[in-house]
């Protein structure tokens, strides 16, 4: 990149922030509408990505300090965690369940055992697609 890309990286600061946005956003309706782990983590990897090709990879590590093969090896553990918690309760592999929780302020929501899983298809998602891009831009 070049050393004077400043419309560049103020846009993308604040694309990414949107992009963060819509991708919690994405991860958190998943169960209920259409997105999910799979469709939210590949949102927010695009953040990611941005900030890749927007600063270079040094400025990214320095500001973000993240491992993303451990991101995606958490991630994948997360979410086979998940499907063996239930063979300890003796229920079939990856079965789910929901309950209750009364909050003073919020009142009754719903908390969802499926929202772990998709948790971890999310991390192992980010983790491997920004994984993949951080290694294909090393070896140009």
């Amino acid at each position: 990149m070049k050393a004077n890309d400043v419309i560049l990286q103020t846009v993308s600061k604040v694309a990414v922030f949107i992009i963060l946005t819509y991708g919690v956003h994405l991860f958190l309706a998943g169960h209920y509408e259409p997105g999910g782990g799979f469709v939210g983590g590949l949102v927010l990897a695009s953040a990611f990505v941005l900030l890749l090709l927007s600063f270079d990879i040094d400025t990214v590590r320095k500001g973000m300090p993240i491992d993303f093969k451990l991101l995606a090896a958490v991630g994948a553990f997360l979410s086979v965690g998940t499907g063996l918690a239930a063979l300890a309760f003796g229920v079939p592999f990856l079965s789910q369940t929901e309950v209750s929780a009364t909050l003073p302020i919020l009142g009754e929501i719903p908390l969802a055992s499926v929202v772990l899983f998709e948790a971890g298809v999310a991390f192992a998602v980010i983790g491997t697609v920004v994984t993949i891009i951080i290694s294909i831009s090393e070896d140009v």
